[in-house]
């Protein structure tokens, strides 16, 4: 209820009327059935537009310290994502990864719509970074097509720290649904989750017109984060992580 009050009358609406979102597509996000929406990731605002167009509802897999907070900050952040059909995504990999997959899997079975972002976490630079295999196995496993989504312009309204987003237009592009069911007996092949991964990567560079990096978004995060505080440290102070927590590459 909390999720459709938000969308129809509260935060919806007003969204529309600040950001006019353009979007191209939308008719191939099927009418009922389970798939998983594949999309880029430039900002924390992109699981609050790509919901916001879509008719149906989106369960989108987040990274857990969204849910994790503490304070009076942390308690609000964890029951707005959790009451907007968000479930924690924990990024560390073997076991804790694999939990977090059957959640979403459970979301597919359950005939929904499942909203994942490939590259495991937010683009450190605007640029499209390698995918992660999750997004594969879950597509094999359950059968179910891949729908390629870009965002637009979203990292221009809402860029890595800052807190208050800039009023401009934003866009998305759902693509083409990508069907994998002749790998329907590979679900659990490496090399064929690889080769879904990087199709479903190669159609959200096309889509978005990004330039492409194959290499994993979090190890770039984790190499500049240190890179900062090498150069802190020589000038006597100290710096962080400006994303924040973002794990090297898992089993995602």
């Amino acid at each position: 209820m909390f999720y459709w009050v938000m969308k129809r009358i509260f935060l919806g609406p007003v969204l529309r009327l600040l950001f006019r979102p353009w979007v191209k597509g939308l008719d191939n996000v099927p009418a009922e059935g389970a798939a998983i929406i594949a999309s880029n990731h430039l900002s924390f605002s992109d699981s609050i537009f790509m919901p916001l167009m879509v008719r149906r509802p989106v369960v989108f897999l987040a990274k857990s310290e969204y849910f994790t907070g503490t304070g009076v900050k942390g308690r609000l952040t964890a029951m707005f994502f959790r009451l907007t059909n968000q479930l924690p995504m924990d990024r560390s990999g073997g076991a804790a990864s694999a939990v977090s997959l059957n959640a979403g899997m459970d979301v597919l079975t359950g005939g929904g719509l499942l909203g994942i972002y490939p590259e495991g976490t937010r683009s450190p630079d605007a640029r499209l970074y390698r995918g992660k295999v999750g997004v594969a196995r879950l597509a094999l496993q359950a059968g179910v097509p891949v729908i390629p989504v870009a965002m637009i312009g979203t990292d221009k309204v809402q860029p890595i720290g800052k807190r208050l987003p800039n009023i401009r237009r934003i866009g998305m592009i759902f693509g083409t649904p990508l069907d994998f069911s002749q790998y329907a007996d590979q679900a659990d092949d490496r090399l064929v989750q690889r080769k879904v991964t990087d199709e479903i990567m190669y159609e959200l560079m096309r889509l978005s017109g990004q330039e492409y990096v194959d290499e994993y978004a979090s190890v770039v995060k984790l190499r500049l984060a240190g890179a900062e505080t090498t150069g802190a440290e020589t000038a006597g102070s100290e710096t962080a992580d400006p994303d924040g927590k973002d794990p090297a590459a898992g089993a995602l």
